[in-house]
């Protein structure tokens, strides 16, 4: 029988699992992005404990290892002084005319749907260092930023 007849199993055609990728750069987070990477941790591991199907248990044991790394990497910043623009800051601000309002937080804690984005983001990029009324080019376009207020942000 021709080798193209013959069939081995579906497991040959199940696409490979890989881990989560790690962002790239220090795992530098905020007391909650802490806190939600430790509650994050505990939710996984009481969920694996009432799993019973093969595939869930794999898929929970990924997240786990992920979760587990992000934890034992994490770097803890330092309380913001709101004298310029750093991770764990509010920042209000007019981008080309349009005022916004973000956080910069940790890359697990972004949410830009809830203000919050990563200090890794080319936004925050631009941002960070910036001191209240300071004029900054971003995406190619000069003074594109105005820095109106800088606060602790809530979380």
């Amino acid at each position: 029988m021709s080798v193209a007849f013959r069939r081995e199993g579906d497991e040959e055609h199940l696409e490979p699992k890989f881990e989560i990728p790690i962002p790239p750069g220090p795992n530098l987070v905020t007391p909650r992005g802490l806190a939600l990477i430790r509650a994050r941790l505990a939710e996984i591991t009481e969920r694996l404990a009432g799993l019973s199907d093969e595939a869930e248990i794999k898929s929970a044991k990924r997240d786990l290892r992920y979760w587990q790394t992000r934890e034992v990497t994490a770097e803890l910043v330092p309380a913001a002084n709101c004298e310029t623009v750093e991770i764990g800051t509010r920042v209000k601000f007019r981008l080309n005319g349009k005022p916004r309002e973000l956080g910069i937080v940790g890359d697990d804690e972004a949410d830009p749907a809830a203000g919050l984005i990563s200090y890794s983001a080319p936004l925050a990029r631009a941002l960070i260092g910036a001191e209240v009324g300071d004029l900054l080019d971003f995406a190619g376009n000069d003074d594109a930023i105005e820095v109106l207020n800088i606060a602790v942000s809530a979380s």
